[in-house]
């Protein structure tokens, strides 16, 4: 009796090929092993029941992403008043950047690095994956509304109905989200050696 299971259609082979990097994806937004993974499973599952609806108007990675998006939004708004172990709190009122790199009157001490052309930059996979470990290092609430605001692209008013918060508060932790996002890029992107 052989070990191994028959070969899996190739439809079936290349949705498989892809679940490693559905999971990255869905790690980055819910910040939770057990929610990716159960977002990833109801995409797979999704595009497993309905293969016909793929109909080969996009890529398969880019029609699979779109899947998880759904997912992940429905994750959120399922698990919006969970806690996480270790999970921060909005009212945190201690930010280091609100001490970094500031003068009195609210000027950077320092400008911010040269980014030559970010446009141009932003199309290599390479600064992506530099920005998915730099928006994998914010802290868990201002990750979570940077991916709900930017990547799932919610709009503020979704958000702040979904979780419970004031308009003023989402626009500061994402100005702060954003700060250190730019602190990172700085280092690791834009500020390295050519």
């Amino acid at each position: 009796m052989p070990d191994s299971f028959p070969p899996l259609p190739r439809f079936e082979q290349q949705v498989a090929d892809l679940r490693d990097y559905l999971l990255k994806f869905a790690r980055l937004q819910l910040r939770n092993e057990a929610w990716a993974e159960d977002a990833v499973s109801d995409t797979l599952l999704a595009a497993l029941s309905k293969p016909q609806s793929f109909g080969n108007r996009s890529q398969l990675k880019t029609w699979l992403v779109g899947i998880l998006k759904h997912k992940v939004v429905d994750a959120l708004r399922l698990r919006s008043r969970e806690v996480c172990q270790g999970d921060d709190t909005l009212d945190s009122t201690e930010d280091p950047l609100d001490y970094l790199g500031f003068k009195a009157n609210g000027h950077f001490i320092e400008p911010p690095a040269e980014w030559g052309n970010p446009e141009q930059q932003a199309s290599s996979r390479q600064f992506f994956e530099v920005l998915e470990v730099c928006a994998s290092q914010l802290p868990a609430v201002q990750g979570r509304l940077f991916l709900m605001r930017e990547w799932l692209e919610l709009s503020s008013e979704e958000i702040c109905k979904e979780l419970q918060l004031t308009p003023t508060n989402l626009y500061v932790q994402l100005h702060r989200a954003r700060l250190r996002l730019r602190e990172c890029l700085e280092l690791n992107w834009y500020g390295r050696a050519p």
